[in-house]
């Protein structure tokens, strides 16, 4: 199992940036993905989750980013998405992409977001 994010950046308050993240090992259509973030000195924390399987493409998001970010799927292209927009400086993150299948949680290694002026 492999999931490689990229996407990560600079940029100003109320910018954009699109996360990927290519996912590789398993049956990536079948599956939820998930991101996470985690900013300096805190805890890592759900930002929001995207259904897999037949009935997949539900969307689920955190409060704190519900109505700026939006997560997505490409099963053609075995990657997940999450589009930011309206940046805050408390978006600072790394953002992680996530699988969990039978018990155990699959992350990559993680993008760098930086909102700053």
């Amino acid at each position: 199992v492999q999931l490689v994010e990229s996407g990560g950046g600079l940029v100003q308050p109320g910018g954009s940036l699109r996360l990927s993240c290519a996912a590789s090992g398993f049956t990536f259509s079948s599956y939820a993905m998930n991101w996470y973030r985690q900013a300096p000195g805190k805890e890592r924390e759900w930002v929001s989750t995207i259904t897999g399987g037949s009935g997949g493409g539900t969307t689920v998001y955190a409060d704190s980013v519900k109505g700026r970010f939006t997560i997505s799927r490409d099963n053609a292209k075995n990657t997940v998405y999450l589009q930011m927009n309206s940046l805050k400086p408390e978006d600072t993150a790394v953002y992680y992409c996530n699988n969990r299948r039978g018990g155990i949680n699959y992350w990559g290694k993680g993008t760098l977001v930086t909102v700053s002026s």
